[in-house]
């Protein structure tokens, strides 16, 4: 597996983490079904997963810029 499909993978696993943290901040002080408002949302949590998930797709988006200018140095190199 190359470091370019290296790093797509790395996207996806951000961008599932990324849903899932802004889907637990969504929920935060919705009601329960019986009308309670239990509030089971821990907002540090989701903000650090939310800043979890930047650097995880900032790291990837680099790794793969890195891999695209790999691979045009090796065209420019033997073209």
């Amino acid at each position: 597996m190359g470091a370019s499909a290296i790093a797509l993978q790395g996207l996806q696993q951000a961008e599932y983490q990324l849903n899932n943290a802004a889907a637990g901040i969504a929920s935060a002080g919705t009601g329960s079904s019986n009308g309670d408002n239990v509030d089971v949302v821990d907002l540090s949590a989701e903000m650090t997963a939310l800043m979890s998930a930047q650097v995880l797709y900032e790291a990837n988006l680099a790794t793969l810029k890195t891999a695209d200018q790999v691979e045009q140095n090796l065209v420019n190199l033997t073209g």
